[in-house]
């Protein structure tokens, strides 16, 4: 058994799909297809639980439209017609959902509607491969992925969802599944996200569950690269990275791979293939068991949107361990990701994600310390620094805060342009 996991921009539009059927149609070993929502659907479905939750009516009837719209021209691509019963059904569906009165719960109604998206993509995918007589079964994710009721960031019932993934997902000859990414439900059935990007991790733990092959992930770049070529256009790919890599840069933020997906794999030693949908003949990166030879080329990861919050006690006692525990708790509780942190006798500095919970955090940490924050700051990592690197990427910025370690090196930076 394989499992192959492509993302929305592999799946944007009628020749992404095509795209994807000619690379699924090179296998002939028993296949599971993870699938996200096509292209910015995700984003998409958010501005609809926007609208939904503020009863805009104009709005949401107008993002609905959207949403439609661009689903059923997909269809009139792939199928030479308008309609597509399987879409009709699902956008039926989300409209009389839509009609309930919301909860106060922006989580919850989160995570009962966004999903949407992933059962709009694999229906059409799945309805497309039958249409040229690739033949698949259509899995309901949600019906085996089981998790905690953690809305928006749900965590994995293991023994549960094993046993339903070894009685789905059979190992016949030729046999081919297709199934959402980033959703599950609860053993209640609610249905859950894992958080955003999950579909990576969706596919670690079919993997996991299968005792697969490997993990194909198929991105619109050739394999792991050295940086986000977005922003740094001499990114280089890597050719191979162990785990203990791989998870290192994750956590600092490296977005190829989201930070759940490496840890099931590297339980029972399976590889993650990152390939290119684009160029699928040619070689990715591979991530196995293996230990790093030689020294490996800087990698650079670059975090924006970043606040530094720096917190000092009010009657300059020194921050201690009391002190850093109540700190944590509050980030724990608005459910704040530290992206870096830094202490000293009387200082404690973090860097996160700018988010709408970051206000209701600092009012809450203001009642015990002194709190500074600046805004608009990124975060930049270099793996493997040497000095050409840093001198390279400091060029012309303004450092606010750095920490440096034996093989890392991060700045909290204003935001600027990058010129290269």
């Amino acid at each position: 058994m394989r499992v192959f996991k492509f993302g929305g921009a592999s799946v944007k539009d009628a020749e992404g799909v095509k795209n994807l059927a000619q690379i699924v149609k090179q296998y002939h070993e028993p296949l599971v297809v993870v699938i996200s929502a096509m292209g910015k659907t995700t984003n998409a479905m958010e501005r609809i639980v926007e609208a939904y939750l503020e009863k805009d009516s104009e709005e949401l009837k107008s993002q609905l439209n959207d949403l439609e719209l661009y689903h059923k021209g997909i269809c009139a691509e792939l199928f030479e017609v308008k309609a597509c019963d399987g879409v009709d059904q699902l956008l039926t569906q989300l409209r009389q959902r839509l009609q309930i009165e919301p909860s106060l719960n922006y989580d919850f109604e989160y995570d009962q509607i966004v999903p949407f998206g992933e059962l709009l993509s694999t229906t059409i995918v799945s309805a497309y491969l039958n249409h040229i007589m690739q033949h698949n079964k259509w899995v309901d994710i949600r019906k085996v992925l089981k998790t905690d009721d953690c809305y928006r960031s749900a965590g994995v019932n293991w023994e549960l969802t094993q046993q339903f993934m070894l009685d789905t997902f059979k190992e016949n000859t030729h046999t081919l599944y297709v199934t959402q990414g980033f959703i599950g439900s609860t053993e209640n059935n609610l249905t859950t996200t894992l958080g955003r990007e999950g579909s990576d991790y969706t596919g670690a733990i079919i993997a996991y569950a299968l005792n697969a092959n490997d993990l194909s992930i198929w991105k619109d770049v050739a394999g792991v690269l050295n940086a986000d070529p977005r922003w740094y256009p001499n990114a280089t790919k890597i050719d191979e990275l162990s785990y203990w890599e791989a998870i290192e840069l994750t956590y600092y933020g490296a977005q190829v791979i989201h930070p759940k997906t490496l840890k099931p794999l590297q339980n029972k030693g399976i590889p993650l293939l990152v390939n290119s949908f684009i160029e699928p003949d040619n070689e990715g990166t591979v991530i196995q068991t293996s230990e790093q030879k030689g020294e490996l080329q800087p990698i650079y990861v670059l975090k924006r949107d970043q606040v530094l919050l720096s917190m000092s006690p009010k009657d300059f006692s020194f921050i201690i361990e009391e002190s850093l525990s109540d700190i944590f708790q509050v980030f724990s509780k608005h459910r704040i990701k530290l992206n870096m942190m830094q202490t000293s006798a009387l200082n404690f500095s973090v860097c996160v994600d700018d988010s709408k919970r970051i206000s209701a955090a600092i009012d809450e940490l203001s009642e015990q310390f002194d709190v500074r924050y600046n805004e608009n700051m990124e975060l930049l990592t270099i793996r493997h620094y040497n000095d050409s690197s840093i001198q390279k990427m400091m060029k012309g910025k303004v450092v606010v805060d750095s920490q440096v370690s034996r093989k890392t090196a991060r700045y909290v930076l204003q935001a600027s342009d990058w010129n290269f």
